[in-house]
């Protein structure tokens, strides 16, 4: 059985979740919490295996409680979220930031045409948290804008000329947002290769996302539309429910077509198209994340002579992906999310002086 552990100050809320939760076969609700200071409290006594958080409640919030408690129980724990509104969604990914697992939107009510599988997907991201046997502790630190800047990753011997690299391409999944975080604020503003990102998450929060990320790196992102035309310096997500692909000529193609390991948007989609278009121009780099989506597609562009990052074990919130990646021998090199940064941030160097020298 999953222990878990409902925090929210809404009574008709609480007791809805309990509802839900309840429902399945393998999770017991052990307890419930209305404010961030009973939930603080209650995770010590409950000693739950996952933690469903809210975000506003009175005393202590949603973001604080999450901090106490990675500091003190490390526990994983899923916010929930009833709105995904700019600035909510902001919020979730401040707790995300003090060390939440993953952001899901509330079910819908009883009723909804949507409630069965909005009820479903909460359940099913709760057992897979509380999968996560080893959750780190998260000390505070400031955000990304007030860290120095990371510095040039000198020993890494890029084996091409990095004029030639005209696109970077990253796939993520659970611990994703943060690992992205860090690798865009390491990167210089005027970054000269277009940047595209697969991030898995609930449906709802990719626009929210993208804003909280352009916000907190200084690296401007954006969702990606249809059509658009790839530019130097810029970070493009795909959206809710597309594929995102790349074509010839450096636009973006998003696509319907069916999912792919269970997933719309994958990294496998993005990662084939990449080969497919760029080839040896290309770097791409897999990170943390359950599951094996865009392992053997990052194999295929390395065949192509594409350049290939996988994050490594000890940074990774779940290593199913990269230590999928890892297992195939599809990674030219293993790193933590900072050298990870550094390398990028080298090889816009070495570009920007190629391209001074052309002229």
């Amino acid at each position: 059985m999953i222990k878990v552990l409902v925090v929210e100050d809404s009574p008709v809320v609480r007791e809805f979740l309990v509802h839900i939760l309840a429902s399945d076969p393998e999770i017991e609700v052990v307890g419930t919490a209305s404010d961030g200071e009973a939930a603080v409290d209650a995770v010590s006594q409950k000693k739950p295996d996952a933690i469903t958080m809210d975000i506003h409640m009175p005393k202590m919030d949603g973001i604080e409680a999450t901090r106490r408690i990675m500091e003190t129980r490390p526990t994983p724990i899923v916010i929930v979220s009833g709105s995904s509104t700019a600035d909510e969604v902001t919020l979730a990914f401040r707790a995300m930031e003090a060390g939440a697992l993953a952001v899901a939107q509330r079910p819908w009510g009883l009723g909804h045409p949507d409630h069965e599988g909005s009820a479903k997907e909460l359940v099913q991201t709760v057992k897979l948290m509380a999968e996560v046997k080893v959750v780190r502790r998260w000390p505070r630190r400031p955000p990304p804008a007030a860290r120095p800047a990371v510095s040039a990753l000198t020993e890494l011997e890029l084996k091409r000329a990095p004029a030639e690299i005209t696109l970077v391409a990253l796939g993520a999944s659970t611990g994703g947002p943060l690992v992205l975080q860090r690798i865009l604020s390491g990167l210089p503003k005027d970054f000269p290769i277009p940047v595209v990102v697969v991030q898995h998450m609930a449906p709802g929060f990719v626009q929210g996302f993208a804003e909280w990320l352009s916000q907190s790196t200084g690296f401007p992102v954006q969702v990606a539309a249809h059509g658009d035309l790839l530019q130097p310096g810029r970070c493009y997500v795909a959206p809710d429910g597309f594929h995102l692909n790349v074509e010839a000529g450096g636009r973006i193609a998003l696509s319907q077509q069916e999912a792919e390991n269970g997933l719309r948007p994958s990294v496998s989609c993005l990662f084939r198209s990449v080969a497919r278009v760029y080839g040896e121009k290309a770097v791409g780099i897999l990170l943390t994340g359950m599951g094996k989506d865009g392992a053997e597609e990052l194999k295929r562009l390395k065949e192509m002579g594409g350049l290939t990052i996988v994050q490594d074990e000890k940074s990774s919130v779940v290593y199913g992906m990269p230590g999928e990646a890892a297992r195939l021998e599809a990674a030219t090199y293993i790193l933590p999310p900072e050298k990870i940064a550094a390398a990028l941030a080298n090889l816009a160097n070495r570009k920007s002086q190629e391209d001074r020298q052309g002229d």
